[in-house]
């Protein structure tokens, strides 16, 4: 009965994570795109880096 309370939970709070990352995610890409419509590229250059950052780090563990 635990274990079936366990998945549950880990399964609910999997979902509200999940539905906040896409707001993130588009308030993220509409930041980088008003900078880079003003030139400034330092931004994208910076989110960028970090997307690779957390990409690459579960390969090297």
């Amino acid at each position: 009965m635990v274990k079936v309370l366990k998945i549950g939970f880990l399964s609910l709070l999997g979902l509200l994570v999940h539905t906040a990352s896409f707001a993130q995610c588009a308030m993220c890409r509409a930041s980088v795109e008003n900078n880079v419509a003003n030139g400034d590229t330092s931004v994208a250059a910076g989110l960028n880096l970090g997307i690779m950052y957390l990409f690459v780090m579960p390969y090297l563990i």
